[in-house]
């Protein structure tokens, strides 16, 4: 596990990013790997915001992993700073590898090092191992989750 890196996102990992998010049962349902326009669009929109935090893990020169880490200021909790981890994914070939377990804590450490109080995170109910994996690393499911389509 030496050889791992993770760094931030360019563009050019955009293909692979996209790939992983595709590479399950959910995400084969709501991405386009074939068209990759708004992911490069958006893709520029996080690069131009400081608050967000899109890493790859990279052995190999390879991508491997891929998360977003977003800062988010607020009042709420004495004015404390939060983050949210989301769109954790891990190459089919390195699961089970604990390379989910390293990239969640570099989102735990970055947390820290940009002075948050709380890192929080989603899981679609359907992933039962995710959530698994979560509570194992001492997330706990606190709260119920809302969502609006629009």
């Amino acid at each position: 596990m030496n050889d791992l890196a993770i760094r931030p996102a360019a563009l050019s990992d955009i293909p692979a990013v996209v790939a992983m998010l595709a590479d399950d049962p959910l995400g084969a349902q709501r991405e386009t790997p074939d068209d990759l326009t708004p992911y490069n669009t958006a893709f520029q929109r996080l690069a131009d915001d400081p608050n967000q935090h899109v890493v790859v893990a990279v052995r190999e020169e390879r991508v491997v992993g891929t998360l977003q880490l977003t800062i988010i200021p607020g009042l709420s909790r004495r004015g404390s700073t939060r983050s949210i981890i989301e769109g954790v994914r891990i190459h089919a070939d390195e699961r089970g590898s604990g390379l989910g377990t390293q990239m969640i804590q570099w989102a735990v450490d970055e947390s820290r090092r940009q002075e948050c109080q709380l890192v929080q995170l989603t899981s679609d109910v359907t992933r039962t191992d995710a959530r698994r994996f979560y509570e194992r690393l001492g997330f706990t499911a606190s709260h119920v989750g809302f969502k609006l389509t629009l």
